[in-house]
């Protein structure tokens, strides 16, 4: 069973003997931010949310982050809470929401490895070898190689490479956004850039 969000397990649940808030005290509650409110949404629907998420992600990790972001963002979004569907409804809302964010991430995200994989000889933008099958199989180990590299880079890399090649920002933007120099942020994505394509040669290159 996954832990309430942090800000809701501040020992201020309602005891069990109080009755059940009903919908419109609850959206009252959660719109002034109070604690016990939110507890009670959580135990109410996380279990519905989790199978939400885990049917819509096909990483159980990731399904567990998003229910505690659903909840999370529920005060700050039941203050524009109208009451033309329920409650529920409108949660497993905000959660199609979060999961269709989470797609567009991981797209971008899959596209900039994919950019740099092609650089490669014989990587998946090699036109040459399109619709082989042996080069398809070698381009699926080439994304799993390169995801795993990706979260192996110092953190100031990450950053770098995901603000500029996964967020397509421009090297100023990013610098102003992690607060650093544009020259930094530039030299922190050259070497981004060649320790990820290392991995795709199994080479090893120097931080």
């Amino acid at each position: 069973m996954s832990a309430r969000p942090a800000n809701v397990d501040l020992g201020e649940r309602r005891a069990p003997e109080e009755p059940a808030l009903d919908e419109s005290s609850l959206v009252s509650g959660l719109r002034q931010g109070d604690v016990a409110a939110l507890a009670e949404a959580f135990d109410r629907w996380h279990q519905r949310v989790r199978v939400l998420a885990r049917r819509l992600l096909s990483d159980a990790a990731a399904a567990e982050d998003l229910v505690q972001d659903v909840f999370e963002a529920l005060p700050a979004a039941a203050r524009r809470y109208r009451g033309d569907v329920d409650l529920q409804t409108f949660l497993l809302g905000i959660a199609v929401n979060r999961v269709r964010r989470h797609h567009r991430a991981a797209a971008r995200r899959l596209r900039a490895l994919a950019r740099l994989a092609a650089d490669c000889p014989g990587g998946a933008g090699d036109a040459s070898l399109a619709g082989d099958p042996e080069h398809l199989a070698y381009s699926r180990e080439l994304a799993v190689r390169l995801r795993g590299a990706l979260d192996q880079l110092p953190l100031a890399q990450r950053v770098a490479f995901v603000l500029c090649e996964v967020e397509e920002l421009s090297s100023g933007q990013a610098a102003a956004i992690a607060g650093v120099p544009e020259a930094t942020m530039r030299t922190r994505l050259f070497h981004a850039r060649r320790r990820l394509r290392a991995g795709l040669t199994g080479e090893h290159e120097e931080t």
